[in-house]
C-alpha cells in the first residue's frame, strides 16, 4: 500500500493526511475485494523498517492501525475474518506497543465466526525476519530428530503456515520493484504495477489485480 506520503505532498497536505486516506481506501477495498468472493486478502500494514520513521508519523500510522482494527462491525458485516503475520508479541525484537496487540486479538477474536474472505494484516512484518526464523526454528527440529532442513519445514515455521501462496502481488504508486513482502509466499505470483498511489487505488484497479489470474 504504497505512496501515500507522495499522494500528500502533492496536494500540499502533510505525510500524515495520505496514511489516512490510505486507511479509508483500505476499508474501501475490503469491502470490494470481499464483494468479488476473494478469499484471502493480506496487506502490508507497517514493515519492520517503519519505525525509524519520525515519531510524529509513527504514531498517526499506530493509531490509524488501532482504528482498522477496530472496525468490528463492518467487518462482521462483510463476513471477514481477520489474521496478523509479523514478529510474535512474546519475541525478542518485537516492538508492537500493548494497545496495538490488544486490538489485534479482538479483532482477530471478534471476526473468527466469519467464513467469507480472510483478510490478513502485515504488521511489525518483514518477510527476511520471517523467513530466518523459520529456517531457525526449522534447523532446531532437524537437530532434535535428526532430519533434514527442507522447504516444509521452513513452510511449518512461518508466522502464518495457513496463509496459501500468493497469486497476484499488487505494487502501487509507480513502484517497479517488490518489497520486503511475502517473499516466501510470492513464489510464484504475477505481480500488478499501477502508477496509482496507494489512496488512489479502487475497483478498477482491484479488477485488473484480479484479471491476472482469472
Amino acid at each position: 500500500m504504497d505512496g501515500n506520503g507522495r499522494w500528500a505532498k502533492r496536494r500540499g497536505l502533510p505525510r500524515t493526511a495520505g496514511h489516512t486516506a490510505g486507511e479509508e481506501t483500505l476499508a474501501t477495498v475490503v469491502r470490494e475485494a470481499a464483494r468479488r468472493n476473494v478469499g484471502w486478502l493480506t496487506v502490508f500494514g507497517f514493515s519492520t523498517e517503519n519505525w525509524v520513521r519520525p515519531p510524529s508519523e509513527v504514531r498517526h500510522i499506530l493509531g490509524l492501525h488501532r482504528k482498522l482494527f477496530g472496525r468490528i462491525d463492518e467487518l462482521n458485516a462483510n463476513n471477514v475474518r481477520v489474521r496478523w503475520i509479523g514478529r510474535p508479541f512474546d519475541e525478542p525484537g518485537s516492538r508492537t506497543p500493548a494497545p496495538i496487540q490488544k486490538a489485534i486479538r479482538d479483532a482477530i477474536r471478534d471476526t473468527s465466526h466469519n467464513t467469507g474472505m480472510v483478510l490478513t494484516v502485515a504488521f511489525d512484518y518483514g518477510s527476511r525476519a520471517e523467513i530466518a526464523r523459520a529456517a531457525r526454528l526449522a534447523a532446531v527440529d532437524a537437530a532434535s530428530s535428526g532430519s533434514t532442513i527442507s522447504p516444509a519445514a521452513i513452510a511449518r515455521h512461518l508466522y502464518d503456515p495457513e496463509l496459501p501462496p500468493v497469486d497476484v502481488l499488487v505494487r502501487t504508486s509507480g513502484e517497479t520493484r517488490i518489497s520486503n513482502f511475502l517473499l516466501w509466499q510470492a513464489r510464484q505470483a504475477r505481480v500488478f504495477f499501477t502508477d496509482a498511489a496507494w489512496p488512489d487505488f479502487g475497483a478498477d484497479e482491484l479488477d485488473a489485480a484480479l484479471a491476472l489470474v482469472s
